[in-house]
């Protein structure tokens, strides 16, 4: 056997009776023992002339590692006979150099061996062919017992034996030594903070090889992963595409620690790298022809990763919809988050790796680039927005130009009136990345020629198709499906054989030659339409059979759609403004240009303005400029009239508007129709033959911008009790016009947890109204606010006692009176927080100050004691609040006593753990039960005296003071310690 396929004879040394007996064929050899004959052939091997058979696999020896795949590439040259050849692999193991076993053959299915049928039959072991004369020998799981020398055999098909027909490459199955693990978190994170994440990667493989480490982010509901960075096998950092700005300004790190260590580090998070963040390790080897190939592939448990984005308004997530397979549907979701249930105008921008794709703005209105506009035109792609918060985006059928990231940006427009919405004033946005999944060894391809989908009326219509993989014979069968019809009706077949059949609606015009189907190559088929129609527009269908036998096999289809445009659809119009926002009086101008493809026709334009005024459902109709050059206004703008001019020429229109106001706010439109005479040669009534209206263009009339400055500064005021007090709001600057200030008064007491409480508001109609809290007689006597002048606002308190104690401060609103008889907010302005305090009265109170540690064992109760210095009056009560820092923390409040003995616990679950009572009259007590290791830390308490005061009596504080710290040590039990010395090794015994 291994003579008959390496051996290369020529035609006058041995005689072939028929190709049937090539493995059975005897050669007239000198008789002798076998060395002799192995010289005799490695002597003939030298004398090869050109143009014999070759048949090469890639160079040797090859490893690759156990449960992997192997691909190993055959190719025959030099061959007569079908361009199609066969195919057959064999293996030598190791342990039976001799011995053959068959693998796989292309074209007989008995030619495997029991050894092999089950995994052939299964498809983990398979072979593709990449053209008629060359195929890849695929193994998806290798096995250790897969290592031997494996053999590509050719069959004959030259008519005579002439050249090499087999070759052999041997292939070595390593164990898998690679290593990569990092253990399962999850890690909360706010946004704006740096996260650090590190993964153990080794191998023992001794073979040499390289390594390449990747991180990446898989978001919660997709199953495509992001790459974050990696370490190429040739040490190069490469950061993923929606990484690469932040790679480069730092904030995205990956290095190496030590022989096996790679830290991920991430500064600055943004809500967008939430997800599951894994590392995944690739083990590459160098082939003998100098080509990298990975025999080992591993990723890590996945760590959880939550950022916890700032407070913001609203947020936007994103989520697809899509089986990610060229020719299917992709939808993304855009959704907006708010916890605020007001109404908001919000318009969104679609981005494809950061290049403006398509929009919708507040109005609703679909502003989109070209070539995603005659995508949308086709009905392959549409962007809606099917709620109040949220938008989609979708595409009917996936090519390979869709992959990429999209963003979804949203941006809300803040408006100070319902009729006059202002710039967007917040924006947010998500990302998602989207990888189509790779084509099967057998797939469709349908395109047009250049990939035109679009064509005019009596151009050339081409289609291909092709169908890759195949390897049995072909026939094609072509479908039309008309615009606004269902019923497919047939264009033409080509047989396999070459037959060409024509359906009954294509046989008159294929007389003319504008019908022609065609076969470029084996597996490639062209159907050429000249001379189109406009019926001829629609979607086409391509369906291809590969016959596996003489009775049929299996079928694939694509379809595609075209559209072939009327000549009275080359009309174009584009709207522009310089400034489309404008300030009240000043003077604006709109452009309507038009892009004609009949220019050359020199046909006649009326161009009409449309204005739809902001919060009216209809246009109006300002001005008509005729086709002879006449103007007509509108019959309701004979005031605007007087502010308007207009122009026009071939090339477009111009409309000019002066002295704007708020009137002049809204959407503009401009409508463009294009005349023909009935024939060339007579000058009768001219028809209509075109018609298109401009997008619409929101044009703002702004308000000035406010210059509202208030003073900010921060102060103290500690007067007696049942005194008066001014706390003052100063106007620093204010905006030049007929502008009114209100003024709000706000107070927020020193009582634990309170808010802020609206105390008056005196607003730009001078009309004072109060608080829900002060609305009785007694409050309104007491808190009353004076305009000293223009630019000085006061409040005053009558009668000060301890609850009015706490912090003041007032917000200042600018507002500009309209002529069209309403107020515009301008801006709002906070002045500087007021502190007013009562003066202690008394002697100063003072609480022992001692600094010591207490260790209490696990599970005991501990007593931690605060005292006065020195006796107190007898007309004072004492109030007391316990405190605890732990390492790392804030200072947190355990516990309240009030002067009246009422307990006041920070947390609810502090109140079967704390005890607080006093045991004298200057003595207080704080008593932990059951400590556990999570209450170390430092305990210390404030205490405070209060006296009664005033008619009526009141209780009122008169001084405070705090105690020195208790440092608290928890030590573990007698029972558990001894627990964890029985877990050291018993060296660490003799140690301890």
């Amino acid at each position: 056997m291994a003579v008959k396929k390496a051996l290369c004879l020529s035609p006058s040394a041995f005689q072939i009776t028929s190709l049937h007996q090539e493995k059975a064929m005897s050669l007239p050899l000198p008789m002798g023992p076998v060395p002799v004959v192995t010289t005799y052939v490695l002597l003939f091997l030298t004398e090869l002339s050109t143009g014999q058979r070759r048949v090469t696999v890639q160079k040797g020896p090859l490893y690759r590692a156990e449960g992997y795949p192997v691909s190993i590439a055959c190719n025959v040259t030099g061959h007569q006979g079908p361009t199609e050849q066969t195919f057959q692999w064999s293996i030598y193991k190791p342990d039976q150099p001799e011995r053959e076993i068959q693998i796989i053959s292309t074209k007989d299915t008995d030619f495997t061996y029991a050894f092999y049928i089950l995994r052939v039959q299964r498809g983990d072991i398979y072979v593709e062919r990449i053209q008629g004369n060359s195929v890849l020998l695929h193994i998806s799981k290798l096995q250790t017992q897969d290592a031997g020398e494996y053999e590509c055999y050719t069959p004959n098909t030259d008519g005579k034996y002439l050249g090499s027909y087999s070759d052999k490459v041997n292939l070595t199955v390593i164990p898998d030594t690679l290593s990569v693990t990092m253990s399962p978190q999850t890690l909360n994170r706010e946004e704006g903070e740096s996260l650090t994440l590190t993964c153990e990667v080794s191998k023992a493989t001794t073979q040499h090889t390289h390594l390449s480490v990747s991180w990446y982010r898989l978001q919660e509901r997709g199953n495509q992963a992001t790459k974050i960075i990696s370490l190429s096998k040739d040490f190069i950092l490469i950061p993923g595409s929606s990484y690469t700005e932040r790679f480069s300004a730092g904030d995205v790190r990956l290095d190496k620690i030590g022989n096996t260590a790679f830290r991920l580090s991430i500064g600055r998070l943004q809500p967008v790298d939430q997800g599951q963040l894994f590392c995944e390790a690739v083990e590459w080897i160098q082939d003998p022809d100098e080509t990298w190939t990975f025999i080992t592939r591993k990723q890590t448990d996945k760590a959880i990763l939550i950022v916890q984005p700032e407070v913001r308004d609203f947020q936007v997530n994103i989520s697809v919809e899509s089986s990610f397979a060229i020719g299917q549907p992709l939808q993304l979701i855009c959704s907006v988050v708010s916890k605020s249930s007001q109404n908001r105008r919000l318009q969104v921008v679609w981005y494809l790796n950061a290049t403006d794709i398509g929009s919708i703005d507040a109005s609703g209105v679909l502003g989109l680039k070209k070539d995603y506009e005659e995508r949308a035109n086709l009905g392959q792609l549409q962007v809606s927005k099917i709620s109040p918060k949220a938008f989609t985006f979708t595409i009917s059928s996936l090519g390979l130009q869709d992959e990429g990231t999209y963003r979804c940006e949203v941006a809300e427009e803040e408006s100070s009136h319902k009729d006059f919405p202002g710039p967007p004033q917040r924006k947010q946005f998500a990302d998602i990345n989207i990888h189509l999944r790779k084509p099967t060894a057998k797939n469709m391809e349908l395109s047009t020629e250049n990939g035109k989908r679009s064509l005019w009326e009596g151009e050339a219509l081409i289609f291909r198709c092709k169908l890759n993989g195949a390897e049995h014979p072909l026939s094609v069968v072509w479908w039309h499906i008309p615009v606004d019809l269902q019923q497919p009706e047939l264009v033409g077949s080509l047989e396999k054989d070459g037959t060409v059949h024509l359906g009954p609606s294509y046989k008159d015009r294929s007389n003319y030659g504008c019908i022609r189907l065609e076969k470029d190559n084996v597996a490639t088929f062209r159907l050429e339409i000249f001379n189109t129609l406009m019926t001829d527009g629609g979607t086409y269908e391509c369906k291809v059979t590969e016959f596996q036998n003489k009775d049929g096999g299996l079928s694939w289809a694509q379809k595609t759609s075209v559209t072939v445009n009327s000549l009275n659809s080359g009309l174009r119009v584009n709207l522009q403004s310089r400034h489309p926002k404008v300030r009240v009086s000043d003077s604006f101008a709109l452009f309507c240009i038009i892009h004609s493809d009949y220019s050359a026709l020199k046909v006649p334009i009326t161009v009409t303005w449309q204005f739809q005024p902001r919060g009216a459902l209809d246009h109006q109709q300002l001005v008509t400029v005729a086709q002879d050059g006449t103007v007509e206004w509108g019959h309701s703008q004979e005031q605007m009239q007087k502010r308007m001019k207009v122009s026009q020429s071939s090339s477009g229109s111009q409309l000019l508007i002066y002295d704007a106001t708020e009137e002049n706010a809204g959407i503009y439109q401009c409508k463009v129709e294009a005349y023909q005479r009935q024939t060339q040669y007579t000058y009768g009534p001219a028809r209509r033959a075109a018609m298109v209206i401009s997008h619409p263009l929101g044009i703002d009339v702004i308000l000035p911008e406010s210059q509202l400055m208030v003073k900010s500064d921060s102060q103290v005021q500690e007067i007696s009790i049942n005194m008066e007090t001014e706390i003052e709001c100063s106007i620093l600057s204010q905006t030049e016009g007929k502008t009114q200030i209100s003024v709000t008064w706000y107070y927020l007491p020193f009582s634990h947890k309170a808010s802020w409480l609206t105390i008056l508001r005196t607003d730009q109609d001078d009309i004072v109204k109060y608080g829900d809290d002060f609305q009785t007689a007694k409050k309104k006597q007491k808190f009353h606010s004076e305009k000293v002048s223009k630019d000085l606002f006061q409040l005053h308190i009558q009668n000060v006692d301890n609850s009015d104690q706490g912090t003041y401060h007032c917000t200042v609103e600018e507002w500009l009176w309209s002529t069209s008889g309403s107020w515009h907010k301008l801006g709002e302005k906070e002045s500087g927080k007021t502190e007013l305090k009562l003066k202690p009265i008394g002697n100063k109170l003072n609480v022992r100050k001692i600094n010591h540690t207490k260790n209490s064992l696990e599970h005991g109760d501990v007593t931690i004691n605060c005292s006065l210095e020195s006796p107190s009056p007898s007309t004072s009560l004492f109030s007391v609040v316990w405190f605890r820092m732990q390492e790392r923390s804030r200072v947190v409040v355990l516990v309240e006593m009030q002067h009246d003995g009422v307990l006041k616990y920070g947390k609810e679950e502090h109140e079967g753990k704390l005890h607080c009572y006093r045991s004298s009259t200057g003595d207080f007590v704080l008593k932990l039960r059951s400590v556990e290791m999570v209450d170390n830390g430092m305990y210390w308490c404030k205490v405070e005296e209060w006296q009664l005061h005033g008619s009526p009596s009141n209780w009122v504080s008169q001084a405070s003071d705090e105690s020195g710290h208790t440092l608290l040590r928890v030590l573990h039990s007698v029972a558990r310690l001894c627990s964890r010395l029985l877990q050291l090794p018993s060296d660490h015994h003799q140690n301890f």
